[in-house]
């Protein structure tokens, strides 16, 4: 998570060596800080059997914080798109018969403890597509680029003394895809789309969401995410899905 983190304090340093004075007014900005209410199903394994979320693991929804910013680059330059989105569960399940995660068998009828950490971290590389705003004199925006998702993820499993963990960075390429309709001048409605397809693994996060802008430059939005997750990757095993609502709290410039 550390290594992933210095990448992204990088590339936000390295861009505001970027945003010298002489691009400042042609620059536009966007960063909303809010809560997502994380809802897990699915199930996941590693080595060993089976174990879901819900059942076996007994998780629960979760409320977490998020950050995102928008950078609209001028001329040639693509536009930049940062988001972070921390994901951590943890809760005491049980299963009734034995059960092997990793190197390890615990024992069935015993209560365990488990985590599931997945954090992950987007940085998106844009472009508008011009004619589709021109020809709606502004209403409607369409962008399309290039994702780049770093995964962090980390399962681990305790019972009494045993105690099996696993820990898998992941970087991702996925299609990024968004779209703005501006119903009046404070109302718009926003959809996003980031997903890769790659052999038996696949990552498609969806997100909607309701703007309005209070007063200038300040916005709230409230929408809802869905990420659905399947992994097949260095033992571990996984389909997942997360889904809720959120809410925000952002400027725009």
């Amino acid at each position: 998570m550390k290594k992933i983190f210095g990448k992204v304090t990088g590339l936000i340093f390295l861009l505001s060596l970027l945003l010298t004075p002489q691009f400042a007014s042609a620059i536009g900005f966007e960063v909303a800080a809010g809560v997502w209410n994380q809802d897990p199903s699915g199930d996941i394994r590693y080595k060993g059997e089976t174990l879901s979320l819900g059942n076996d693991l007994k998780y629960g929804s979760e409320a977490r914080f998020f950050g995102r910013a928008k950078i609209d680059m001028p001329l040639l330059i693509p536009n930049i798109y940062l988001m972070a989105t921390p994901m951590e569960f943890e809760a005491t399940g049980s299963k009734s018969v034995n059960f092997t995660f990793g190197d390890r068998t615990f024992t069935g009828n015993t209560n365990f403890t488990s985590s599931l950490q997945l954090d992950h971290y987007d940085i998106a590389f844009y472009y508008g597509l011009p004619f589709v705003k021109t020809a709606t004199l502004g209403k409607l925006n369409v962008d399309a680029g290039l994702n780049v998702r770093f995964i962090d993820m980390k399962a681990e499993v305790k019972q009494g003394a045993l105690n099996e963990s696993k820990s898998l960075t992941i970087p991702l390429p996925m299609v990024y895809v968004g779209a703005q309709l501006k119903l009046i001048d404070k109302l718009s409605l926003e959809a996003e789309l980031r997903g890769i397809a790659l052999g038996s693994n696949h990552f498609y996060d969806l997100i909607g969401r309701v703007k309005y802008k209070v007063v200038s430059p300040v916005f709230i939005s409230v929408g809802y995410r869905h990420e659905d997750i399947k992994i097949d990757r260095s033992n571990v095993k996984a389909n997942l899905t997360f889904s809720g609502p959120f809410a925000e709290a952002g400027v725009e410039f």
